[in-house]
């Protein structure tokens, strides 16, 4: 168990500010997929990702390239920090080239016992807003744990053995170099083999939770061709860059039941969709 009783950050807020012009559109085009857009176009959805990302300075991030702890987000001193899931509700389109305005509450810390020890779950609700327009509601579930020894792989869930949609997808060391720049994170898991390996104890570069949800977002809409109300993603299962990744779907009364994976392997993220009525 953690000595620190977090309680006291429950409720902390925080607001930031921020445009998604034109020139990250067409980053995130350039590295996701989607068309470019102009100023006034409607942002793709997830891209709001790549607009608030963190500002601190280079003296202020930690050995792993993450912020260091404390400030809005609680102090916690577990090595590892992994953005597990989240939640959202789309209400109204983001625009490029808008203002955008995003109101963060921490909602609650919840600390559980894992097989490698303690891990605190911290849930943050963002809302974001265009013009003071409520446009973008958000869940993110962030998870701090212990670095194992060594890999233990997490229990595994099969993919699906007769999906509606599978895609490939071509996972490139360039590729994540890529994402982790457009959100301007620096966690070196992402493009630092030998600090992935020798100090986190991973196998290999980790393909980040974000991009797979963006990718199975993108793959789900071009299936359907509908437009989404709502969508949840949860980690299960790291995926690497030596992956032979694929996007997978079942249609669902409502949406689309997805997750990334290996065929006839294991799954790596799950995610829900419902589709806008």
């Amino acid at each position: 168990m953690l000595k620190t009783d977090f309680t006291q950050w429950i409720g902390r807020t925080h607001q930031d500010y921020a445009v998604f012009g034109e020139s990250a559109a067409a980053r995130h085009a350039a590295t996701i997929g989607f068309d470019a857009g102009q100023a006034g176009d409607v942002m793709p959805l997830l891209s709001h990702w790549c607009a608030f990302t963190p500002k601190v300075d280079n003296t202020e991030l930690s050995t792993d390239g993450h912020p260091k702890l404390g400030g809005f987000l609680p102090p916690v001193h577990l090595e590892r920090r992994m953005w597990a899931g989240g939640t959202l509700t789309f209400h109204a389109p983001l625009h490029i080239g808008a203002r955008l305005t995003r109101r963060s509450e921490i909602k609650s810390i919840t600390e559980k016992e894992g097989v490698i020890g303690p891990m605190l779950f911290v849930s943050v609700a963002h809302a974001i807003f265009e013009d003071d327009f409520l446009c973008v509601e958000e869940t993110q579930d962030i998870v701090y744990l212990n670095i194992p020894q060594v890999f233990v792989p997490p229990k595994s869930k099969p993919v699906p053995s007769k999906p509606d949609m599978i895609e490939a997808v071509t996972v490139t060391e360039p590729l994540l170099f890529r994402f982790s720049a457009i959100t301007f994170n620096a966690h070196r898991i992402h493009y630092d083999l030998p600090y992935a390996q020798s100090v986190e104890k991973y196998p290999g570069l980790v393909v980040h939770g974000p991009l797979q949800a963006m990718l199975l977002l993108r793959a789900a809409m071009g299936h359907s061709g509908r437009d989404v109300r709502k969508f949840q993603f949860r980690g299960i299962h790291p995926m690497f860059h030596f992956d032979d990744m694929h996007l997978f779907g079942e249609t669902t009364e409502d949406g689309m039941k997805l997750c990334t994976g290996l065929v006839d392997g294991h799954q790596g993220m799950q995610a829900n969709t419902i589709w806008e009525e």
